[in-house]
């Protein structure tokens, strides 16, 4: 009895020893929080489980699903039908298959779900992509246009093309004229009429009148 009551006490002070040591450890208790519970949930990847949906979801949104649970309704009523009935397993009102069918639909529209929201998160990205692509295509678009309005600006005072090319053009008729004109000979002077006057030299009609008026004086 004595060894059973040292062991007691014993075991009693290394359990006040450790829940000291676990307070310790833990801090001072408090009443105003919740008390941490102990069951810890599985973890699982997110990722990998959406992907894993969304090929669930995909494949029953497929003909080759509805064809294959077709076969398979179809031979289950018609085995637990037309088969001995020590063979049936689900006989007529086939419960264990609406159980089955009613545990497909109640999984098969959370996957669902859940693929439609990746799809709906990969829209929302895509969709934030393209707005943000065309506010710099815009943003490009408009500082293109003011670089081309002051280059146009900027070249307002300066000869263009066209300018320079009828320049060139009125120059070189200019030159080809001057150059016609040097090379063509200059031509001979008219002789004078028989019975005509004789052409008057310079000076001579002054002197003639000179010389009347004294005559007449």
């Amino acid at each position: 009895m004595s060894d059973n009551g040292s062991l007691s006490s014993t075991s009693r002070a290394q359990e006040r020893a450790r829940l000291r040591d676990a307070v310790r450890r833990r801090g001072p208790v408090r009443l105003d929080q919740p008390r941490e519970t102990r069951l810890r949930l599985p973890r699982y990847d997110p990722e990998a489980f959406g992907r894993l949906s969304e090929g669930i979801a995909r494949f029953m949104g497929t003909a080759r699903f509805l064809v294959y649970m077709t076969v398979v309704i179809v031979l289950w009523i018609g085995w637990n039908t037309l088969a001995p009935p020590g063979w049936r397993f689900d006989p007529y009102t086939f419960t264990f298959l609406t159980l089955m069918l009613s545990i497909q639909a109640s999984y098969a529209a959370p996957l669902i779900l859940l693929a439609q929201n990746r799809q709906a998160d990969r829209d929302r990205l895509a969709l934030e992509e393209d707005r943000r692509r065309a506010a710099m295509q815009k943003a490009d678009t408009e500082y293109l246009t003011r670089e081309i309005a002051a280059l146009r600006i900027a070249l307002g005072d300066v000869a263009t093309r066209d300018f320079l090319r009828g320049e060139l053009n009125r120059l070189s008729e200019q030159i080809a004229e001057t150059v016609e004109s040097v090379r063509t000979p200059p031509s001979p002077p008219r002789p004078a009429k028989s019975g005509g006057r004789p052409p008057r030299r310079a000076g001579q009609g002054r002197s003639g009148r000179r010389s009347n008026g004294q005559g007449t004086a």
